[in-house]
C-alpha cells in the first residue's frame, strides 16, 4: 500500500511541475537532492562507524550485560507470559538494551526473535498477545541514553554541539515509554 502512496505523491509532483512550466526547476531539484543524499550518507558513514565501535566496546566491556541485569526484574513484572520463557525474556532484554544504547540496527534481530518466542506462547495465533503489544510499544518508545543516530545526523549537518540533545531525548523517550506502558496496562484489561 505504501508503494502506491509514494508513487501517487511522486506522480502528482511531477505532473504539477510539468503543467506549471517548471520542469527545469523540478529536474534540477531532483539532481541536487540526489547529490546531497549521497553526501549525507558518506558523512554519516564515518560517524556511525565511530558510534558503533563505541557501542561494541560497551558490549565487550559488559556494560550492556549490566543494563540487561538491571532491566530484567522490571521486565519480569511487566510481561506476564514472556517472563515465564527465558528465551523470550532474554530476547526482549537484549532488544531493549541495544535500543537504550542507541544500536537500533543491532536491536532488530533481537526484536524479531522476541516476537517469535512470544508468538509460541500466544494462545490466539491470529491476534497479538498483550505481551507482544506491550513489547511493540516499548520498542517504539524505548528510552535512549545515547541517541547515536540523531547525534550523527546533527554532526554531519554541521551542528556546533550535536550531543546537546541527549538530556531532552532521555526525558522525551522516558515519558513516551511510561505513557505507552501505562496505556497498554490499562487497555489490556478491556481487550
Amino acid at each position: 500500500m505504501i508503494n502506491y502512496i509514494w508513487f501517487f505523491m511522486i506522480f502528482i509532483g511531477i505532473c504539477m511541475g510539468l503543467f506549471s512550466g517548471k520542469a527545469e526547476i523540478l529536474s534540477k531539484a531532483v539532481i541536487d537532492s540526489a547529490g546531497s543524499t549521497v553526501e549525507l550518507i558518506i558523512g554519516l558513514l564515518g560517524i556511525m562507524s565511530l558510534w558503533c565501535g563505541i557501542m561494541k566496546i560497551a558490549e565487550k566491556s559488559g556494560l550492556t550485560e549490566k543494563i540487561s541485569k538491571m532491566l530484567s526484574p522490571i521486565l519480569k513484572f511487566l510481561f506476564k507470559d514472556a517472563a515465564k520463557n527465558e528465551k523470550a525474556l532474554g530476547a526482549i532484554v537484549m532488544n531493549l538494551t541495544a535500543n537504550i544504547m542507541g544500536l537500533s540496527n543491532a536491536a532488530t534481530p533481537f526484536g524479531i526473535k522476541a516476537m517469535e518466542e512470544m508468538q509460541k506462547l500466544n494462545k490466539d495465533k491470529v491476534r497479538a498477545s498483550n505481551d507482544m503489544s506491550l513489547f511493540l510499544v516499548l520498542n517504539a518508545a524505548c528510552v535512549q541514553l545515547i541517541p547515536t543516530t540523531i547525534i550523527s545526523l546533527r554532526a554531519v549537518e554541521g551542528s556546533s554541539n550535536p550531543a546537546v540533545i541527549i538530556i531532552p531525548v532521555i526525558i522525551t523517550t522516558l515519558t513516551a515509554a511510561i505513557v505507552g506502558v501505562t496505556c497498554c496496562k490499562i487497555l489490556e484489561r478491556f481487550f
